[in-house]
């Protein structure tokens, strides 16, 4: 039976913000720096951003750059 790799789901900001304990002014700053992972289009007037960047970032937050990506 083959496995399956685990579903990358995609995080609204309520859960990004509750995730990181960053303020929403501090990640939006971060993602214009490029040291926070950026927000995906989901539909015309929503975004999120996919819980394995997130992790990503998480794994090393002073250092991340999303040209490390």
């Amino acid at each position: 039976m083959a496995s399956h790799p685990p579903l990358d789901r995609i995080l609204r900001l309520k859960a990004v913000l509750e995730t990181t304990g960053l303020s929403r002014s501090t990640l939006y700053r971060k993602i214009q720096a490029g040291t926070f992972p950026p927000q995906i289009r989901i539909a015309t007037r929503c975004t999120g951003w996919r819980e394995s960047a997130i992790a990503a970032w998480q794994r090393n937050p002073i250092f991340y750059s999303v040209d490390d990506v």
